[in-house]
This record gives C-alpha cells, sequence and structure tokens, in this order.
C-alpha cells in the first residue's frame, strides 16, 4: 500500500512510500481509507512543534474516513463494506480523559495515523459514519468536531438561547457555529478577513468582529450583549487571546481552551476569579461523544464545512495550504 511517512520534521520530509498492508486478526479490523482530513496540530507535528520528541518515521493524521475490507475472527462490531472513522484516542471510549487514553492517539508520535490506504485498528476504535455523509465529510469529524461538540455540548451545556463567542473560522470554530445554532444558540464569530466573515453569516453566524479592524474585539462583545458578557468562548488562540476571552464572557461563564494559535503574553487572574469563570481545556473527546455527535448531525442533517480538497498526491501542499491561514472549515485529502 502507498502510505506516507514524515522520516523528519519538516514538511519536506513527508515522503510518499510503499508498505504492507496491516493484517487484521483478533478483535482487529482492516479499514481501506477513501479521506483524510488536517487540524492544526498535523501542522504543528510535522514541523516538530507538537511532539518533538517523536520517534520517526511516522505516519502523520488522526482524522480519516473510509470502508471496513476484512475483520479479525473474534470481531463482533463490525462487517466488512461498513463506512469507519477511527476515533481520535483509540483507548477513550468513554468517561473523563487519562495520561493512559492520552497516549492512544492517532497520528502525533503515539500511534500511526491516518495518511495510508489502509490501517487496521481494534474494533473498539471505530465509529459507524452517518448515511448522509460522503467520507470526505466523515473524514473532518474524529478531531475538530469531536471537540467542538464536547466544548459546548457536554463540558458547557450549551442550552437554547445562549450566546457562544467563537475566535477564528478554522475546523473547530465552525462546528462549534453548527452545533450551537442546531442548539438554538445565538453566535458571534471573529475574524482578520471580511470575507470569511461572510460566509460565516452565511452559515448561521448572528454576529461578526473583524480583529484587526476592531483590536478592542471584547469591547465589541461587551457592546452587542449589553454589557453582560457570552455564555460559552470556544478559545483558540491561546496566550495571545485568552485574556480579552475573560473579558468576553459573562460572570459564572464557560470558557473551552482549544488552541494555541495567537502568541502573547501572560494573563492576570484576577478577571477570572472575580468573575467566577469556568476555563477548561479540551483536548477532542471519547468515542461515546463522537458517537452522540453522530446522532445528532444525522436527525438534523448538518454536514461539516470543506473548504478546499486535495488529492492524496498532493498531501504537502494540503498542509502549505493550511499553513497560510487561508481555509475556511476543513481541508481534506481525497485517497
Amino acid at each position: 500500500m502507498k502510505a506516507y511517512e514524515l522520516q523528519q520534521f519538516g514538511l519536506e520530509d513527508l515522503a510518499l512510500v510503499e508498505r504492507d498492508v496491516p493484517p487484521a486478526g483478533g478483535h482487529e479490523v482492516l479499514v481501506k481509507f477513501h479521506a483524510a482530513s488536517l487540524n492544526y496540530r498535523d501542522l504543528m507535528f510535522a514541523k516538530g512543534l507538537y511532539n518533538p520528541k517523536a520517534k520517526l518515521p511516522a505516519v502523520p493524521f488522526s482524522d480519516g474516513a473510509g470502508e471496513v475490507v476484512a475483520v479479525g475472527e473474534k470481531v463482533t462490531r463490525w462487517k466488512v463494506r461498513d463506512r469507519v472513522c477511527p476515533i481520535f484516542m483509540q483507548g477513550w471510549l468513554e468517561g473523563g480523559p487519562s495520561s493512559e487514553k492520552q497516549r492512544t492517539s492517532l497520528g502525533g508520535g503515539d500511534l500511526d495515523g491516518v495518511l495510508r490506504e489502509y490501517g487496521a485498528f481494534d474494533e473498539n476504535g471505530l465509529v459507524r459514519i452517518p448515511d448522509h455523509l460522503s467520507f470526505e465529510e466523515a473524514a473532518t469529524l474524529p478531531c475538530a468536531g469531536v471537540t467542538a461538540w464536547n466544548a459546548l455540548i457536554r463540558i458547557g451545556n450549551l442550552k437554547a438561547g445562549d450566546t457562544v463567542l467563537t475566535l477564528g473560522t478554522g475546523g473547530v470554530s465552525v462546528f462549534a457555529l453548527q452545533f450551537a445554532k442546531m442548539h438554538g444558540a445565538r453566535v458571534i464569530v471573529t475574524s482578520s478577513s471580511d470575507e470569511k466573515l461572510a460566509r460565516v453569516r452565511a452559515l448561521g453566524a448572528d454576529e461578526t468582529i473583524n480583529y484587526r479592524t476592531t483590536p478592542d474585539w471584547d469591547k465589541e462583545v461587551l457592546r452587542l450583549t449589553n454589557r453582560v458578557g457570552v455564555d460559552h468562548v470556544v478559545e483558540l488562540g491561546g496566550a495571545g487571546t485568552v485574556a480579552k476571552s475573560v473579558n468576553s464572557v459573562r460572570v459564572g461563564g464557560c470558557i473551552a481552551v482549544i488552541g494555541v494559535l495567537a502568541s502573547g503574553g501572560g494573563f492576570n487572574p484576577v478577571a477570572l476569579l472575580m468573575k467566577s469563570v469556568r476555563m477548561q481545556g479540551v483536548f477532542v473527546g471519547s468515542r461515546q461523544m463522537f458517537e452522540e455527535m453522530n446522532r445528532a448531525m444525522a436527525v438534523n442533517s448538518l454536514k461539516p464545512v470543506i473548504d478546499k480538497t486535495f488529492p492524496f498526491a498532493q498531501a504537502r501542499e494540503a498542509l502549505k495550504y493550511m499553513e497560510s491561514g487561508a481555509h475556511l472549515g476543513k481541508i481534506v485529502i481525497r485517497f
């Protein structure tokens, strides 16, 4: 089979190689991949910023979709031709996170990822693709979709009528917008691009803020919420934006910390304490959350937003496109 290996850190060292198709014995399932999608984590891993001590060569990318082509003799959950996605952390089936579960993540140096034609997985490490989604659409779900679902629905306990602020227009942000609107929330989105803000308004965003032309965007959030603040912040900037996120959230509100995209100094925790804000890091989610999200997407016929699709031969170009920041939603590779 064809597979991509990161042989050294650096986008130019992503090499297309030949590997043996892995066997599927016992409780394992062999999946033929038809699509994969990119996350910012994949770019960081390829550049040596995510897990610099990872053992190389390694197959990158955590998010893929395909069909079952063989099953081990002990498999009971799946049959040949079932459409499936591997879950991000193969060992996180339910309950809360743990260091042991985190060591079972795909495509970040712990376990080989999905940028290959075939992969063998434990039968418990897969979920069924909703019938209304293509392989390309399903490939966007395991990391970005589940992360947004966990942040807003599980951790945030989102309710109809809540107000959500999401930073940027990448994969997690757009999923957060879609899930928030699906639950009847009001959504505010920030971006540095007026073109992207127009596109998210077409997707249902109620308010948009260009943080380049409105650098004090937290003050604009307060103006838009009658000085109360939002109920939820999907925080993707990190050190460079967290202080403004704390300013933007209401007393007793929730900040889900997901990304590390913006550089910046430290922040003063006094406002966090005075406003009784709940701030929690979100590192994807469990199989149970993935299945819950899929059921909701199927009932609502919700489809992911794909910005651009690359052929398998152009995986490096897909990473460079992500690096450019030009995308809105997800970048996909079609096998």
